[in-house]
């Protein structure tokens, strides 16, 4: 029985593995159906690459630094429990690959390659490790003195704010230090739009994200004996909510719509396995809300040219996913309780602190010494023909 406890677990969390390793082929889709043509090839390699780098870092620094777990044994003591940690580190392998695709979409069309290579080693190897043993390892005793002072911890079923709030917050400096793309602002004031170049391709990439989240959710609970269906069913009403309000706050942009759901998704993680279904509607709706209008304030107000509006997306409806737990998983609100609002707003806080400082440091320290930005003329081909020397569409260019 023991065999067969051991070897359905790993079997869990090998399907949960493999549905967030294709969440990664949404993120590519997705930035690929937003930039412009000239760099579709570009979002399709760094989504690849960067997940390459980051199971090398993850591997062996990373998941140390998290877990204090290495793999440097031999394989016959590897093997033990149907090989359950390996597959385990699957699983959060591809939750801390998320980070720099997440980042990947805030800085498309102007960064250099290989410095972005070196930056996603060092957040997947120290910066997000650092947090993550915070908030799931009991790292530095923080939890514990949540617990001690507040009666429960900070609680963060599968990641809203552990992945997608430091996903989104460490791509603020990274996108304000690279600077706006050349002419998307004018010295007058004037906005130049840069249309999606593919809305079929985004709305492909939104919706791979959105079935393999049912994987990043679900078999966050890492055992069957701990599966719930509750976790199914409010993934399912917060994306339901985040694409309506979306929809309905964009007055139907395609672009839009199809981040709603997303934004329901990511803010819903947290509480998705305390929230009753009402509770994670709304929880969707709200965050969908946020996506729209604060996109909308900063490409348009703060002129910050966050390409796939990465930070409101991940960066703010991670941070409500955090708060909104504390709120609607009490038993007041219809929820399973055993959460408080504090512990939620502080771990949140320092998060997004941990987040600011270590994306300030990794991109500020690259642009002082190799630089992150490509030049005029680079950015002006595109990143498809500087970087890779091939463009997506290459029979209609002129020496074909």
């Amino acid at each position: 029985m023991e065999a067969l406890k051991s070897g359905g677990d790993t079997l869990f969390v090998l399907l949960g593995a493999i549905m967030v390793l294709a969440m990664h082929a949404g993120f590519a889709f997705l930035e690929l159906g937003t930039v412009r043509k000239k760099n579709q090839v570009n979002a399709l390699v760094k989504i690849l690459s960067d997940f390459a780098v980051s199971t090398l870092a993850y591997f062996f620094i990373g998941y140390g630094v998290a877990y204090g777990v290495h793999f440097f044994t031999g394989a016959e003591t590897l093997v033990q429990r149907s090989g359950f940690e390996l597959a385990k580190f699957f699983f959060l392998l591809t939750f801390a690959a998320a980070i720099p695709a997440i980042i990947s979409g805030g800085i498309a069309e102007r960064t250099k390659f290989h410095p972005q290579l070196a930056a996603t080693f060092v957040i997947v190897a120290l910066i997000y490790p650092f947090f993550e043993g915070i908030a799931w390892n009991q790292a530095f005793g923080i939890q514990a003195w949540m617990k001690a002072n507040f009666g429960v911890e900070f609680h963060d079923f599968a990641g809203s704010v552990v992945v997608h709030a430091v996903g989104g917050w460490i791509a603020l400096p990274a996108v304000l230090l690279l600077g706006a793309r050349r002419g998307r602002y004018s010295k007058t004031g004037a906005v130049a739009a840069h249309p999606p170049s593919s809305i079929p391709f985004l709305a492909l990439g939104a919706w791979i994200l959105s079935v393999g989240w049912f994987g990043f959710n679900v078999m966050s609970a890492q055992t069957l004996d701990k599966i719930s269906g509750l976790v199914a069913m409010n993934s399912l009403m917060a994306m339901a909510g985040g694409t309506l309000v979306a929809l309905f706050v964009s007055k139907s942009d395609p672009g839009f719509v199809h981040n709603g759901p997303l934004a329901g998704l990511v803010a819903v993680c947290a509480g998705s396995d305390l929230m009753h279904p009402i509770g994670a509607l709304f929880v969707g709706g709200i965050a969908g809300v946020l996506f729209v209008v604060m996109f909308t304030f900063t490409q348009n107000r703060w002129k910050i040219d966050d390409v796939l509006g990465v930070w409101p997306l991940h960066g703010l409806c991670g941070t409500w996913g955090g708060l909104a737990a504390g709120i609607f998983g009490s038993k007041m609100l219809g929820g399973v309780g055993g959460i408080a609002f504090v512990p939620q707003l502080l771990m949140t806080g320092l998060a997004i602190i941990i987040a600011l400082v270590g994306g300030t440091l990794v991109y500020g320290i690259l642009r002082h010494t190799v630089g992150i930005r490509l030049d005029q003329e680079d950015e002006f081909n595109g990143t498809d023909i500087t970087i890779h020397k091939i463009s997506a569409t290459p029979e209609n260019e002129v020496n074909w």
